[in-house]
Parts: C-alpha cells; structure tokens; sequence
C-alpha cells in the first residue's frame, strides 16, 4: 500500500511501504544524547534547531528518516540528529545519499553539506545528483571559508579574500551555488539565511515536500574565521534594505518601507523607487514564477549576489516537476523481470564467454 505526503505544484510523494502508525513526536525526539561539537556562537546550531523543529510535522517515522553528510563543520550533523545517519567521506555525501534511495526509495534522506565540501573536492558528484534528480533533500551551509581546518579560502569566499591561505588577498573567482544548482537541471533550488528562524523552516519543509531533488542554499555565519560575513542580510537594522524574498506571482518588492523595486532593464536586474514622486509602479517589476520550466529568470536572480548595488534574493528560485531517477530505475528493473524473470546471479556470472585461470 502506498502512503501519500504532499509535494510542490501540485504533485504528490507516494512511499511504497505498508502503512505505518506514525506517533507523535516533538523536537525532543529528534535530539540525539552526543555533544555538540561546534564552537559557541556558530550558525550550525541554529540550522540544527530549525532542522528539529520542522521534522515532526512531516509525519515521517525516524526510522525513516536518513541524514547523509561529507566532512567539514556542518558534517558533524548526524551525530546530533535521533535519526539513520552516515558521516561519510570528503565530497561523497550525495554518491551515498543516492544508493540509499535507490536501494530503498521509501527513505526520506537528507544531505548535509558546506560550501568546501560539496563545491570544491565533491563537485561532481554534486551536480550529477541534481543533474539525476533523486528524490532527496540537500541543505548546503554556505560560511565562504574553511572552518574545520582553521580558516582557508574556500570555493565561496570573495575576491580578495585575506584569510590563512591567501594572506594577499584570493584572486579565484567564486562559484556561485545557486547558478550551479541551476545550470545542473536541479528542479528545486532556494536559500535562505540560518538566523532567519521564520523563513528557513518554510524553505526546509517546501524542499521537503518537493518531488525530486531539492537543493536550499543557507547563508551561515562562522563566527571565529568569517564572523559577520552575512549581517548585513540577517541584521535587523539592515536586512529590509537588502534582502528581497522571492514569492511565487508576486513582484520583488523589498526597502524598510516597502518603496524599492526590481525591474529588468535589458538583460540587467536594476533598482528602482516606488515612493509618491517615482514614474515606476508595481506593475513595471518582475513578477517572480517559479514553476516556469524556463530557467532564465532564475538565472537572472541568481547572478544579483554578483552587484553590490542589488539586494540578495531569498526564497524559492525554481520548482518544476520531472521523472525522478530513483523512480525510473525502479520501473525499468520491473520491467526487465517481466521479460527475462527475476534472474539468478551464478547464472549471469557463467553466461557468454568464461575462462579459468590455473
């Protein structure tokens, strides 16, 4: 019998298990007995609270429940979760991550990942895991530095970049995880910012409830190697002049009082005013759609970290539906068994040409 959970854009996650009585949980239950190992202070913890705060209201068993992570601060994360867990190798979250759903698809797993360890020695495995589309989760904590190692440059820290590594300043240019995540075919991207305790839960469980692979991008603070690196978009005096949060059919509106706009002028997202003496109104903004199948305005979203004069995007940038991978090989083994039978591996492994060695 196959149980149901909701999905984006009208879709719906069906796991193939007999049904099972879920009990009520809380964020207690989610907590593991092991110590926090991060530094005091550190955007981690924030993102693990919220992480427990969401979980119960999935309806998911924790036995259900798997949490996949590489190595580097945010990778300590299983340990601390109630929940299946593997602390696996540098980069190699997502090759993991993809055995599992596809050797049991009626997991609910997680890939817990930063910004060295999935865009530096794991990139490739990051991109064909939303390149595939598996059914699975990925949070990225984005600090831009090398925490775990005491404070290198990392594949997201800016030019000119001081740090341990680059004493004259980094002369590499950023990836930019979001344009990655697009570029990759990924049919759910997002970010949101680990102080913001109302915004990320609602990224979290929208993820969650995506068919496919969901990717969300989470600006964290590393208070000791690049403390402060993300204020500007999390601090109260602040955050309004410089973060605009994306809504489905509704146009970028953001400033203290509501008074800025985005529009396109060409091929350029640029500031305007809405105050009484502005010519522009509402209806010259874009309107964001992030069901379209067509990338480009996520792309032009994506790229506005670049311009200090623009604000930075949070929320849903892209969310379409396409077959899963996970879904696809379940049904091409079916049908192969149905051709040919179940099979019987001594038979495979003695069939065509053999030989013995002396």
């Amino acid at each position: 019998m196959k149980r149901k959970f909701r999905s984006g854009a009208g879709a719906v996650k069906e796991l193939n298990s007999a049904p099972v009585a879920v009990p009520t949980l809380t964020n207690r239950d989610f907590e593991s007995d092991q110590d926090k190992r991060w530094c005091p202070g550190c955007g981690d913890y924030s993102i693990l609270k919220q992480t427990q705060k969401i979980l119960p209201d999935l309806g998911i068993p924790r036995e259900q429940l798997v949490f996949v992570s590489g190595i580097g601060c945010s990778s300590r994360f299983p340990y601390y979760m109630n929940t299946y867990g593997f602390h696996s190798i540098h980069g190699r979250a997502p090759t993991i991550a993809s055995g599992l759903k596809a050797t049991n698809p009626d997991l609910s797993v997680w890939v817990i990942t930063g910004d060295g360890d999935s865009l530096s020695i794991g990139g490739n495995h990051f991109i064909h895991l939303l390149r595939r589309n598996f059914d699975i989760n990925v949070l990225l904590f984005n600090n831009q530095i090398y925490g775990l190692t005491k404070g290198q440059y990392s594949p997201t820290s800016e030019v000119g970049k001081i740090t341990k590594s680059t004493p004259a300043g980094s002369i590499d240019n950023p990836f930019n995880p979001i344009s990655i995540a697009l570029a990759a075919g990924a049919t759910f991207v997002a970010r949101s910012l680990d102080r913001d305790t109302k915004h990320l839960p609602t990224m979290m469980k929208a993820a969650f409830e995506h068919k496919g692979t969901s990717f969300v991008e989470i600006y964290q603070n590393c208070n000791i190697f690049n403390d402060g690196a993300f204020f500007t978009y999390t601090e109260k005096a602040t955050k309004a002049d410089n973060v605009v949060q994306l809504e489905h059919e509704e146009p970028l509106i953001f400033g203290a009082n509501l008074d800025k706009g985005i529009i396109l002028n060409g091929f350029q997202p640029e500031v305007i005013s809405l105050n009484n003496d502005s010519t522009y109104t509402t209806e010259d903004l874009i309107t964001h759609d992030q069901f379209t199948d067509d990338p480009t305005l996520a792309h032009f979203l994506s790229r506005m970290t670049e311009n200090e004069e623009l604000p930075l995007p949070i929320g849903i940038f892209r969310s379409i539906q396409r077959p899963c991978y996970e879904d696809a090989l379940t049904q091409q083994i079916d049908t192969q068994k149905k051709k040919k039978g179940k099979g019987d591996l001594e038979s495979l492994l003695n069939a065509g040409d053999t030989w013995v060695v002396n």
